[in-house]
């Protein structure tokens, strides 16, 4: 057996209830044995993915938009957790993003100082995606360094909650608003914002992971392409980013028909096995992995590159061999 990265893999620290009541909130709602399983970063995940055979996970924190300080209090308090297990965590850095100058920083400490292999953010700042010009120099950086930044569903903003209410009750309302419908949507739709925007262009050694199988991109992505090149004049076409500036795993998706359209649009080389911790287990992954073998439909060589070979390319990590 091969080893396995995980790089959608969450936790939450305990200074972020104290921080945010928003956050707080979000987390009020987890059911709480996720939450404590979100809150663990010593024996019991240790455990958990021993139970899934993962070599090594990528640790990036839930949602909250937080200020500078206490992002750097909670990435110090990670960086600590990974070195107690050092062949089996790594971090992604968490940023703030509505102080873009401050995450700039925060993401050279993290990468130079604590050896993180980059950073995770939300989807959209209370509804404002990174498109807007005032974000880039967090791109510019996290290109200077050689990281990617994994852009990862959130919340629906109050204003963006309107537009998923309808004829029936608010908990429908929240569930398309999220990981019914639009934490996939919105973040696909984030995708070609950027690419609109001309941020490729600028930074054409940036590197993107999203999650979910593509957050549902693949399905169009051949109508995108040919779409967008009425978009106006870039240097590069979307089909040319898609392929070079743009990662994919996964996460919390175990079903061979989407992966099927995953790999019939994307590069084998940039996708990437994942789990979704804890709101997935490490063992349900495992399964998937083992369908996979099964099915064929990535075998050998490609299974390599997509369980653990492509992390260790993109991250710059190594993992321990079983």
């Amino acid at each position: 057996m091969f080893p396995l990265i995980t790089l959608e893999e969450h936790y939450v620290s305990p200074k972020v209830h104290e921080a945010s009541p928003e956050a707080r909130a979000h987390y009020a709602n987890f059911p709480p044995h996720i939450l404590l399983k979100l809150e663990s970063l010593g024996e019991e995940r240790i455990q958990d993915l021993d139970k899934g055979k993962v070599s090594l996970q990528v640790l990036s924190h839930g949602p909250g938009n937080l200020a500078a300080p206490v992002c750097s209090v909670i990435n110090e308090d990670l960086a600590v957790a990974i070195a107690k297990n050092p062949t089996r965590l790594a971090g992604f850095a968490m940023l703030p993003m509505s102080e873009p100058v401050a995450a700039v920083t925060e993401l050279e400490r993290c990468v130079t100082e604590f050896g993180f292999v980059g950073a995770l953010v939300e989807n959209h700042l209370d509804g404002q995606f990174y498109d807007d010009e005032r974000f880039w120099p967090v791109f510019a950086k996290a290109q200077e360094l050689n990281v990617p930044i994994y852009i990862h569903p959130t919340f629906a903003s109050d204003s963006m909650m309107e537009h998923y209410k309808g004829n029936y009750n608010d908990s429908v309302a929240l569930a398309l608003s999220a990981f019914g419908w639009a934490w996939h949507t919105e973040t696909g739709h984030h995708i070609l914002r950027l690419f609109a925007s001309g941020l490729f262009d600028h930074f054409p050694k940036l590197k993107i992971v999203i999650g979910h199988m593509g957050e549902m991109l693949p399905f169009q992505l051949d109508r995108i392409f040919s779409i967008s090149e009425r978009w106006g004049n870039r240097e590069r076409g979307l089909r040319e980013v898609w392929r070079n500036n743009i990662w994919i795993t996964t996460s919390g998706m175990f079903s061979l028909t989407p992966l099927a359209c995953l790999l019939q649009t994307t590069s084998i080389d940039h996708v990437l096995y994942s789990v979704d911790y804890p709101f997935s287990a490490n063992e349900k992954g495992l399964e998937f992995l083992e369908e996979i073998e099964k099915s064929g439909l990535i075998a050998g060589e490609a299974l390599e590159l997509f369980a653990y070979k492509n992390a260790e390319n993109l991250l710059r990590v190594k993992a321990r061999r079983p």
